[in-house]
């Protein structure tokens, strides 16, 4: 090979390896490490869910069900595009969402699900500003509500601290329904159900020990509804949740007690503790069982089906679960705090159920519980009892990225559910639902 030609192919291959080596972390050489700094992903999310709905129908005045089919079947979807860019100390993500029914009138809705930037330094303290997810602990009262096809994202300033075994989060917003002059700081009917928030959370995982520990303390802000200025109504929220993980158990406990004053000015006087815990024998097989308890209003006093009744309360005693996922909960019906019961008010709510999970391999899963509801505050002239729920679902993974699903539950109510809820609810009440879920990932490169 002559000279020129020799010196031309590894002149070739020099500025090629670079092109070759676009997807790897690090590019090496004999004499240097370049570390490649920039990244970017774009995610897609194409989620389908059919339900079938039978029974649960509200009733009019004289206690007949308001239409004559006791059915209802629909199908739901939410698609996601997302784009999150990396580089060192900077982060930066920007999500778009369509949500709907099938055939809706106005196509849905379509939103920003989510835009914010993160900035970091080495020391571990970052912020994090813009639209985002909320997801702390076992997100009873700050999750992402996945379940639901808008799923739940905020406004805020997020600022923190984080090291292998401590972590600390200060979040801080401010909402309103546009620019307001006239008007002043009234937030009435917006996308949000507070106007401004101030919270603090902590947690604490204690070395060479499977024990994590969380204080969460909450400040919510609502606007006053029967005041004629401005006024801003506070409510508090402190308590702790902990998760202890020994070998084949898991334990979680947590505690929260509420304060101060709802939208209507009503002094709050609420609290709510759960614990649950899970087994494993195997690989495949686990049993788990729980208790919720969720204080309840006093006196709660629901008119007889064509009757009336008023009832004045001045103060709150029922828990409100604020910015939670409800719905891995309280039953998969969601049959509490997602829908109001009569009056507004609620009797609270006890929770005691048990379950197993049965994964036979790596792609098939089945799982089966039982619940049973009732009122942690007695009703007027009704039992404690609310009903009893039997769940069954099973997930086969397709592929990786794809994911099917299949539900069914069960309800038998009594006589006190169809009094709360003004509905027929006793022992008639299906729901089946089939979702498919797929995430492809469009991109993945780096430089």
């Amino acid at each position: 090979m002559r000279p020129k030609t020799f010196l031309q192919c590894l002149l070739g291959l020099l500025l090629f390896m670079p092109l070759n080596g676009w997807a790897q972390d690090v590019i090496r050489s004999s004499t240097y490490i370049i570390e490649k700094k920039n990244k970017v992903t774009i995610d897609g999310q194409f989620l389908s869910r059919g339900e079938y709905r039978y029974g649960g129908l509200p009733l009019d005045e004289n206690g007949e069900e308001k239409v004559d089919e006791k059915y209802a079947a629909f199908i739901m979807e939410r698609s996601r595009l997302s784009v999150d860019y990396q580089r060192e100390l900077l982060e930066a993500k920007v999500t778009a969402q369509h949500s709907g029914v099938w055939g809706q009138a106005g196509k849905g809705s379509f939103n920003l699900y989510e835009a914010w930037l993160q900035m970091r330094n080495r020391m571990g303290m970052f912020a994090k500003v813009g639209r985002q997810e909320l997801v702390y602990d076992n997100e009873r009262i700050i999750g992402n509500d996945d379940w639901t096809m808008a799923a739940q994202s905020h406004d805020v300033l997020k600022l923190g601290y984080e090291n292998e075994q401590h972590k600390v989060h200060l979040i801080l917003g401010y909402n309103q329904n546009a620019e307001n002059v006239n008007g002043g700081t009234d937030y009435n009917n917006g996308a949000e159900p507070w106007k401004t928030m101030q919270t603090l959370w902590y947690h604490y995982d204690m070395p060479n020990t499977p024990l994590g520990v969380s204080l969460l303390a909450m400040n919510v802000g609502t606007q006053n509804l029967i005041a004629e200025n401005d006024k801003t109504e506070y409510q508090q929220l402190v308590g702790t949740y902990m998760k202890y993980q020994p070998k084949d158990w898991k334990v979680e406990g947590s505690f929260y007690y509420q304060m101060g004053r709802n939208e209507w000015h009503l002094p709050i006087n609420a609290w709510m503790g759960a614990v649950r815990g899970e087994h494993s024998f195997n690989p495949q097989l686990s049993l788990f069982g729980g208790y919720d308890y969720l204080s309840g209003d006093e006196h709660i006093h629901v008119p007889q089906i064509g009757g009336f009744g008023l009832q004045q309360y001045k103060k709150v005693n029922g828990f409100n679960l604020l910015f939670g996922s409800h719905h891995q909960f309280y039953g998969a019906m969601d049959f509490f705090y997602l829908s109001a019961f009569y009056g507004g008010f609620s009797p609270g709510l006890q929770n005691l159920y048990a379950g197993a999970n049965w994964t036979p391999n790596e792609k098939f899963k089945l799982s089966t519980a039982y619940h049973y509801f009732a009122t942690s505050d007695k009703v007027a002239d009704s039992s404690w009892t609310l009903g009893h729920e039997l769940e069954l679902t099973a997930s086969y993974t397709i592929m990786p990225e794809v994911k099917l699903s299949l539900g069914y539950s069960f309800m038998a109510g009594t006589k006190t559910m169809e009094r709360l809820k003004r509905s027929k609810e006793n022992g008639k009440l299906h729901w089946l639902y089939l979702t498919l879920n797929a995430t492809p990932q469009f991109l993945n490169m780096k430089w």
